[in-house]
């Protein structure tokens, strides 16, 4: 079955986001008294998982998951988009795929950063962490995606770069293009990405 759409996750993938996620984190910790987290202990253990989850397993809760998201608007105007993520929307919007963007970041954020990256254009639809009962790595957001996008998962390809987005993709039935992580293809940056599609409706080009 050829792919028809394209999802893709946001931090790490789309937008290099990982500086400002980790020092929200620190931030917070240090607000509430607990110790810092390393970014190698931090990459390994919260990166691509939601806030409340993180959060939770550091012993701290809402409150918490409320003050980071503040940190994280604090620092927004510090996010800035991979140097190939524009012309690789743009090329396939220009090759005719549906596209959507599946982030665990709440809606308010995401729609904030989106516009001030004026990346909003390129997608059909945006499914954030607000629009779901349970976070990826759980496949309902990749899910709901897929269904407003009028696709079945075996039509869509889930680009993420963490463990979260590789469980949640082939939880869902889509294909996964691992971006720095195994997926079922491996692409070192988003720039590799196009010559493993051809057009809305050819089949995934393996290597």
């Amino acid at each position: 079955m050829g792919i028809k759409a394209v999802l893709f996750d946001l931090d790490g993938v789309l937008v290099d986001s990982l500086d400002v996620w980790y020092t929200s984190t620190n931030e917070t910790l240090s607000k509430f008294g607990k110790k810092k987290v390393g970014k190698g202990e931090y990459l390994r253990k919260y990166w691509g998982f939601s806030l409340s989850r993180n959060f939770e397993r550091l012993g701290l809760g809402r409150e918490a998951v409320d003050y980071c998201l503040s940190r994280y608007e604090h620092h927004l105007g510090e996010i800035r988009p991979f140097p190939e993520t524009e012309e690789v929307l743009a090329e396939l919007r220009r090759r005719r795929f549906r596209l959507a963007l599946v982030t665990n970041t709440p809606s308010g954020m995401v729609r904030r950063l989106l516009s001030q990256l004026d990346l909003e254009r390129f997608f059909h639809v945006v499914v954030t962490g607000d629009d779901v009962r349970k976070a990826k790595p759980h496949p309902e957001a990749v899910r709901k995606a897929c269904r407003r996008l009028g696709v079945s998962p075996q039509e869509a390809v889930l680009v993420g770069d963490t463990r979260s987005d590789v469980l949640a993709g082939r939880s869902a039935g889509v294909r996964v293009v691992g971006v720095g992580v195994e997926g079922d293809l491996r692409i070192g940056n988003l720039g590799e990405l196009l010559p493993l599609l051809g057009s809305s409706g050819e089949e995934i080009l393996l290597p």
